[in-house]
């Protein structure tokens, strides 16, 4: 008998192909939600650097007018009360204590403007001592 001492053609072979996709498959599923995780980092350090002009802009209020108040382009910091396509998070100010405190809250957008990548609605608040918490609610 006589061995067959034939060329190779060249080209990959179908489990060459299946590991192939198997690995980049498994890669994927690692990658995508860290992927989620840094955006929503981003957007969130949107609502933080918002909240952090209103209370600097409050304060130069206060300096004025010894009150804080609740009309934030009176402030003069532009950001939207409504949800839109250009923010990702809606804001607004409440006072208290005859306009001696208040609480600048950024709340993630969720019907209109940019939704969520999640279930779950995000809700910041600042106060006038500077002190920032973060709710984490389920919107379904």
């Amino acid at each position: 008998m006589e061995k067959r001492t034939g060329t190779r053609r060249p080209g990959f072979t179908l489990i060459e192909l299946i590991v192939a996709v198997v690995i980049i498959g498994i890669l994927a599923t690692v990658a995508v939600p860290r992927y989620v995780r840094v955006v929503e980092k981003g957007r969130s350090a949107e609502a933080r650097n918002v909240l952090g002009m209103i209370r600097d802009a409050e304060t130069a209020y206060f300096l004025e007018f010894d009150s804080f108040t609740t009309n934030l382009t009176g402030l003069g910091v532009s950001v939207p009360a409504t949800c839109n396509a250009t923010y990702y998070y809606n804001y607004s100010v409440v006072t208290g204590g005859g306009g001696t405190t208040f609480t600048a809250t950024a709340s993630r957008c969720t019907a209109s403007g940019r939704p969520p990548d999640s279930v779950l609605a995000y809700c910041l608040t600042l106060t006038h001592t500077g002190v920032l918490n973060c709710t984490i609610a389920n919107i379904l």
